[in-house]
């Protein structure tokens, strides 16, 4: 069950305890629980940088303040780790998200499936118990559909999947097509940039909205 999963990811699965006979939620963490671009501009401006919002990737985007030029595509992966390595533990909740998980966890167990870089977990996990959001952790490496399957293949009850990136909806309607996908960007000006992903269930804008698709579905016992 775990073919296709990353060897990083595979020793993280087995500290993950899974109950058949509960719902499941499994939630990103950037732009779903933590304000990923406010922090990333912080990040830039401290650093002589500044996100263009021409669309929704990072590449290109980032340019340097001086010259207005985009930063080199190659720099973007060292960029990400300096950021993570700084503000994994630091970032700003998303407006309702931590009261909104505490009382969806009364109905369902809820799993955060993050690509944040394994060496960061320890920090994102600290982030999400300072925000008051202390669910298990799976530091992902890659698409999650593969992930998101194992997670939920012995269960008897609905599964939500939610996430802000389309390529990872694709990965699970592929692996997983019996969870609701939900498309959720916290941050409106990227949520401008990019329409419904294609492979969702559907596209929500809040965690209200999250929270009663979710119930509705639990309620009805609908797969």
């Amino acid at each position: 069950m775990t073919d296709g999963i990353h060897e990083k990811v595979i020793p993280q699965l087995a500290d993950i305890k899974i109950d058949p006979e509960r719902p499941m939620i499994i939630t990103d963490a950037d732009e779903v629980l933590f304000n990923f671009m406010k922090g990333m501009e912080i990040f830039l401006e401290a650093n002589g940088m500044y996100f263009d919002w021409q669309s929704f990737a990072l590449r290109g985007n980032i340019k340097l303040k001086h010259d207005n030029s985009a930063v080199e595509d190659e720099k973007i992966p060292h960029l990400l780790d300096q950021f993570f390595h700084d503000y994994a533990a630091n970032l700003p909740a998303v407006e309702g998200a931590a009261e909104t998980l505490e009382d969806l966890s009364q109905h369902a167990q809820v799993i955060v499936l993050s690509n944040v870089p394994p060496k960061y977990a320890e920090k994102r996990l600290a982030g999400l118990k300072r925000a008051g959001m202390d669910f298990p952790l799976i530091a992902n490496i890659g698409a999650k559909g593969r992930v998101v399957s194992y997670l939920t293949r012995s269960l008897n009850h609905p599964s939500f999947f939610i996430d802000d990136i389309p390529h990872n909806h694709a990965s699970v309607e592929e692996h997983a097509d019996y969870v609701h996908r939900l498309h959720y960007i916290a941050d409106e000006r990227l949520a401008q940039l990019l329409g419904p992903a294609e492979n969702s269930t559907a596209r929500l804008n809040n965690w209200t909205e999250l929270s009663d698709h979710i119930l509705s579905h639990i309620e009805t016992k609908e797969n």
